[in-house]
């Protein structure tokens, strides 16, 4: 497991990470818009939110009805104000929502997505897994013609929401009902579906988080994390 030599890096600008479990989708939407909020008002350090979600279909802003085949009844449909098109949100895949200020990291927003894919390709890397950028599919992370993880995000006054979501140990059936990104004849895969053996997850949240650290040359902090009932009482 890789170790944390961030918080021994007082040079580099602060940020706080929480990982918090399984979190219904609108309630992730409610907390990212106030730190959203409360970043954009300095009340606040860039924050990343890690969580896992209850069985969802996203639709993105544009595009992504057109896309949907024949999703089971039981499995919510909802629309967001990230980029990108219709994806599957489920247990078992990590999902990564940054609060940044891109300006304040002197940060254009091809160079953001680049880092959040370069993360994602490194973690991989770690796991024994070759992973790479597809120039045809923009926005994600592949595995030969495979996708394991997508990109979409949203920018507003120079601040994110939104951001990835990594195929873990998820159960990829569900993304049979969808055209996956508004993709045609592609397939979604997972580290464990590679790997051949479930993955342990907490070491994925914990190989996120120090590698996060190091690409955007952030310094991770603790004691000033916001819970989310901490971020909705400022």
């Amino acid at each position: 497991m890789i170790g944390t030599p961030d918080m021994c890096r007082p040079y580099r600008k602060a940020y706080v990470v929480k990982y918090l479990g399984v979190v219904p989708y609108e309630d992730a939407l409610s907390q990212q818009e106030t730190l959203r909020q409360l970043r954009a008002e300095d009340k606040t350090p860039d924050a990343v939110l890690l969580l896992q979600h209850p069985h969802i279909y996203t639709v993105g802003r544009f595009r992504g009805e057109e896309d949907i085949i024949a999703p089971p009844e039981n499995i919510p449909i909802l629309p967001t104000s990230r980029g990108g098109s219709i994806t599957y949100h489920g247990p078992g895949q990590l999902v990564g929502y940054p609060i940044l200020d891109l300006r304040a990291n002197g940060l254009s927003i091809h160079k953001y997505i680049w880092k959040l894919e370069e993360v994602i390709i490194r973690l991989l890397k770690d796991f024994g897994i070759d992973a790479q950028r597809n120039d045809t599919y923009p926005g994600g992370v592949w595995v030969g013609g495979q996708k394991i993880c997508s990109v979409g995000i949203n920018v507003s006054c120079h601040i994110t929401t939104h951001g990835f979501a990594l195929n873990v140990n998820n159960d990829l059936k569900y993304f049979r009902y969808i055209r996956p990104c508004g993709m045609r004849g592609i397939s979604m895969t997972s580290m464990a579906e590679l790997l051949g053996l479930p993955v342990p997850f907490d070491a994925v949240v914990h190989n996120w988080i120090h590698l996060f650290s190091e690409i955007f040359e952030l310094r991770r902090v603790t004691n000033t994390m916001l819970s989310v009932e901490e971020a909705t009482t400022v």
